[in-house]
């Protein structure tokens, strides 16, 4: 008998670089895909969805969309399910990331659940994301970020492109995200693809 799939989950850390609508975004094109998200925000990325998008819970800033499949986890929880290896996902997001927490995670610390996560990401061999957005970057977080990724992450940062000739903030916002669901094989209509015809306008 084949054995039946589990339901897809992707675990999403929010911390304190700026840049919550990236995150607000993210979990709503997850939820719409039928993902259950998994949500850990740290202290200072709660005090981001309020600086930025005026919300002290980001369900609030999902309004009018079904958020049944969006779970909270307390930060300091380490004994959280998110915390074993042997709770199954398809693997964690951190978006946005400080630098703050790329050298936690860098460093193999587990203190909170957010970074207790990632540290499980990375031991079980699955796919973890870090969305730094922050600018410039030391040398220092620079090896972090080398550090991360031959260890397996995958460094992606805030960094819209600007060839889908964006009108919006909304289409900078949906370019990186777009990117971020694509690594996770998430299907969406958001304006990201290159395209033969755009490969071939008159810039």
């Amino acid at each position: 008998m084949k054995a039946e799939a589990h339901p897809r989950q992707v675990v999403v850390g929010i911390t304190g670089a700026s840049g919550a609508a990236y995150a607000r975004r993210l979990i709503e094109r997850l939820c719409d895909a039928e993902v259950n998200v998994h949500l850990v925000v740290s202290p200072n990325g709660k005090r981001l969805l309020s600086d930025e998008l005026g919300v002290t819970d980001l369900t609030a800033a999902l309004a009018g969309r079904d958020t049944s499949r969006l779970t909270h986890h307390p930060y300091r929880d380490v004994g959280a399910p998110l915390a074993s290896g042997s709770f199954q996902t398809d693997g964690m997001i951190i978006c946005p990331c400080s630098t703050n927490t790329l050298a936690a995670v860098a460093a193999g610390l587990g203190d909170n659940l957010l970074t207790r996560a990632a540290a499980v990401t990375l031991k079980e061999g699955r796919r973890l994301v870090l969305v730094p957005r922050e600018m410039p970057l030391s040398p220092i977080d620079l090896q972090n970020c080398l550090r991360l990724s031959q260890a397996g992450a995958t460094i992606c940062p805030a960094s819209p492109g600007f060839y889908m000739m964006p009108k919006t903030i909304d289409d900078l916002v949906d370019f990186v995200v777009g990117k971020l669901l694509d690594l996770f094989h998430v299907r969406h209509e958001l304006n990201t693809r290159w395209s033969d015809e755009l490969a071939s306008r008159d810039l």
